[in-house]
């Protein structure tokens, strides 16, 4: 036996396959590179999250998407509509019925579901005239910056379903998120923070977690990184007790020599992801603290937003989503749950739209003041609407069903043209009577103002060509000529 045949005998296959000719690993990544995945540009170091120019030049550099997880209800809030205010308590016509699938059918069953028009007062704002009610003062105060979409519709009327197609433009979970595609597209500017950055308030987290901003079939680098509000950031991001700076950055650093090495035998690009979630965390042990420092904001700032220092909230998300496209941040997403009103749309919904209305209306006045408000794009809304019949349940007070056809949302800034409505709804709210709108469109809307052509953000996996849109999608041009 010759020593070569003796060595023969420890190689495993996994050895094999890295050693042969190029490598498995290298032939799997020259097919990814020749298949033309969909990257606008290509990053010109290994960090996955370098800032990359678009397919055509961008109207937006960032996004914060404010999710009202639960589903707001248009007709307390945006939809004012006087002929459904005339015929509460009204039987529902069975044509109008008929066909309709909704969440709860068995409380539509017991008796025939009534119109229920709202308790809540309407009023035109600013030199638009856009109808907002008296649940939301200061959002009314800025009815000027924003451009309200009516009349948009989506495709599930479960919760978590429905949250899974706004984020992620499917109902199954495991498909790459909104802030997912677009730092692939385009990565961040951010060297110091992470370029997809999740904020949570509310009593609960969102139906479907951490999917909703997962990277799904992407490399991992590009997934949303859920930030607290208080305290590190991220937990166990500062140095341990008895690790010296030094002591630190010698081992990170031997970690990505061995990293490196392996990333040249086989690769992989989730090696070239650990390496920089590595980096990033290093880096992050200074910009962390100081980004959720808001000790240098005026009191002013603080009063205009309600922030408390430490205090998990709204405000303090709404806060902080402004420092982080201050420093570069790509995509900043705010989920703020407890809007599922269906037993109660009374009190229930006088708390939660306290919590928001006036951080949020503080969030568009603070970007625009600091000339933030032209590159990023703020986007409102929920997973779906409410229907304009009431939905009684065993508390004997009225809420509202889950109703996908017609729903409505907003946008401010980031190239969109404020004080306006585009799309409306017939007179009592049940379906659109203007431009058609669903998700799709909005998302490829998303992408359009951030430079990328949704038909061209691709990315191959088991063999197709998959995107944020799908097959369908239409840019919104309305809302920026």
């Amino acid at each position: 036996m010759t020593n070569e045949d003796f060595l023969l005998q420890f190689e495993t296959r996994r050895h094999f396959f890295q050693t042969c000719g190029l490598g498995l690993g290298k032939l799997a990544l020259l097919s990814l590179l020749n298949e033309g995945r969909g990257v606008a540009a290509p990053a010109a170091s290994g960090n996955p999250m370098q800032a990359k120019p678009g397919h055509f030049p961008a109207k937006a550099k960032n996004v914060i998407y404010l999710f009202m997880a639960g589903a707001p209800s248009q007709f307390e809030l945006y939809d004012y509509k006087p002929v459904l205010q005339k015929y509460h308590n009204q039987v529902v016509p069975e044509e109008l019925m008929k066909g309709k699938r909704f969440a709860f059918m068995d409380t539509f069953a017991k008796e025939k579901p009534k119109l229920l028009g709202t308790t809540r007062a309407f009023k035109q704002h600013g030199q638009s005239g856009a109808w907002v009610s008296e649940l939301l003062p200061h959002i009314a105060g800025i009815a000027d910056d924003i451009t309200f979409l009516k009349g948009v519709s989506t495709e599930n009327f479960n919760h978590g379903p429905a949250k899974c197609f706004a984020n992620t433009g499917s109902t199954r979970f495991g498909r790459p998120s909104m802030g997912s595609w677009i730092t692939y597209g385009i990565g961040s500017e951010s060297n110091d923070l992470p370029g997809f950055v999740v904020l949570q308030s509310g009593p609960r987290g969102p139906r479907g977690g951490a999917a909703l901003w997962s990277g799904g079939f992407l490399p991992s680098a590009y997934q949303g990184v859920p930030f607290r509000s208080g305290g590190d950031p991220i937990l166990d991001l500062s140095r341990p007790r008895g690790i010296s700076g030094e002591s630190q950055q010698e081992t990170i650093a031997a970690i990505r020599d061995l990293d490196l090495s392996q990333f040249t035998e086989t690769g992989d690009p989730e090696i070239a992801t650990r390496v920089a979630s590595y980096e990033m965390a290093y880096r992050m042990q200074t910009s962390g603290p100081e980004l959720i420092d808001f000790s240098k904001e005026t009191k002013e700032t603080m009063e205009m937003y309600g922030a408390e220092p430490g205090k998990a909230s709204y405000a303090n998300n709404c806060l902080l989503a402004r420092r982080l496209v201050e420093r570069g941040v790509r995509f900043v997403q705010l989920y703020h749950t407890d809007w599922d009103h269906h037993a109660d749309i009374g009190q229930p919904l006088n708390q939660v739209t306290g919590e928001i209305d006036r951080p949020t209306a503080a969030l568009i006045r603070d970007l625009k003041q600091r000339g933030l408000l032209e590159d990023t794009l703020v986007v409102w809304g929920g997973e779906f609407g409410r229907t304009p019949m009431g939905e009684v349940r065993d508390s004997g007070k009225a809420g509202r069903n889950h109703h996908i056809d017609a729903f409505t949302l907003w946008m401010a800034g980031g190239g969109v043209k404020p004080g306006r409505t585009i799309g409306d709804t017939d007179e009592l709210g049940f379906s659109r009577t203007g431009d058609a709108m669903d998700v799709h469109d909005l998302h490829a809307t998303m992408l359009h103002l951030l430079g990328l052509d949704h038909q061209k953000l691709t990315f191959r996996f088991q063999g197709r060509d998959f995107r944020l849109t799908d097959v369908a999608g239409n840019v919104l041009t309305k809302l920026f000529t």
